[in-house]
């Protein structure tokens, strides 16, 4: 069984091999932001119907009191 701190770890890197390779509008993607309790922003640049870029600001590291104090 995996410790709940190394699946956090492991997800997060799922998320960023997802962001790197564009795969920011599935429904997995949205499942792993919600378990990694994502608060930073994704951003896309799309053109023609085609993902040219991605990224993200981390916002991933923020504890949850320091999010309403924005």
């Amino acid at each position: 069984m995996m410790s709940e701190e190394s699946e956090q770890g492991s997800n997060f890197v799922e998320f960023r091999r997802k962001v790197r390779s564009a795969e920011v509008l599935s429904s997995a993607m949205e499942r792993l932001l919600w378990s990694l309790h994502f608060t930073g922003r994704l951003s896309l640049v799309v053109q023609n119907g085609r993902v040219l870029k991605s990224g993200y600001e981390e916002g991933y590291f923020r504890q949850p009191s320091e999010v309403g104090a924005l």
